[in-house]
């Protein structure tokens, strides 16, 4: 057990690059940390870690030494995991974007808790990119289509989405009844946190998709923000239609070229190899995906 330890210690470690934030992921004191890396390269006669006054990283020797232990690792959480019986315990860090978080997964929380008692959660809200890694996230629940392939990701939901715009925008820049007649209109710009460039608008035309760059007056990099935009009259966006069922029911947005429908958003949790046969991430990821079975 000493032996698991340290090799757990040590991949954390290197995983976050500080021995601090290692100590406060694994819930043991940085004193504790220290002495059983201290022991650790002592046992095996090498330097695993380069300390510095801001960074820690491993050595050669120490990331050949850290490749072996995450296979080790793996190894014995799956074989762990064979039995199904055992209880999920312990600190799982999760980071939700955010409507979705509110939306979804926390009004459910209480259930996913009462399952696994011993579990305790921290959460995160972002729409930006996470280094799972670096920052010692366990899985990310994200929308959009996936770019890292460094990543495990399991969809779990396709939403339906609309274009829409408020009554007071239309009004001023008319009702378009086709893609050609959306020049001159404006959009509330939403920025990609992978790209860093406004996402165009995009349509379905038959089976073909179709995309649209308008110019407008804000850019965002937050869902809430793009829907607040689109209210304020800011120009036209496209979101998922749960996102604004009420201000669409109310009059407060109106649905437009509502034939030329716009790609469905999917929605899917993310987690590096590493974690993949945690118990902790395994029961929450299945988790997720039954509670979005019946969204859309």
């Amino acid at each position: 057990m000493d032996r698991f330890q340290e090799m757990q210690v040590f991949v954390r470690i290197a995983e976050r690059g500080s021995f601090t934030q290692a100590a406060d992921d694994l819930q043991l004191p940085r004193a504790t940390v220290s002495n059983l890396i201290r022991r650790l390269e002592s046992r095996l006669g090498v330097r695993l870690l380069e300390r510095t006054t801001r960074t820690v990283r491993t050595t050669p020797d120490g990331e050949a030494y850290r490749q072996r232990c995450e296979r080790l690792l793996a190894d014995l959480e799956e074989a762990d995991g064979l039995f199904r019986h055992a209880a999920p315990k312990g600190l799982l860090r999760v980071n939700l974007q955010g409507t979705l978080a509110r939306r979804f997964v926390v009004p459910a929380l209480p259930d996913f808790l009462a399952r696994h008692p011993q579990l305790e959660l921290q959460i995160g809200e972002d729409d930006r990119l996470v280094d799972l890694v670096r920052e010692g996230v366990d899985c990310v629940l994200r929308a959009g289509q996936l770019r890292d392939s460094t990543l495990v990701a399991r969809r779990v939901a396709r939403l339906q989405q609309l274009t829409c715009a408020s009554p007071a925008y239309l009004e001023r820049f008319g009702v378009p009844d086709s893609l050609p007649a959306l020049a001159g209109h404006r959009a509330v710009n939403y920025v990609s946190s992978a790209t860093g460039q406004p996402l165009p608008l995009e349509f379905m035309v038959g089976d073909e998709l179709r995309t649209v760059s308008l110019a407008g007056p804000v850019s965002v990099t937050g869902a809430d923000v793009y829907a607040g935009a689109a209210l304020a009259g800011l120009g036209l966006v496209q979101v998922p239609r749960y996102r604004v069922a009420e201000e669409l029911a109310s009059g407060q947005l109106l649905e437009v070229l509502p034939d030329l429908p716009v790609p469905e958003l999917p929605i899917s949790v993310l987690y590096p190899q590493s974690r993949q046969l945690s118990v902790r991430v395994r029961v929450f990821v299945q988790w997720v995906a039954e509670l979005f079975e019946s969204v859309r």
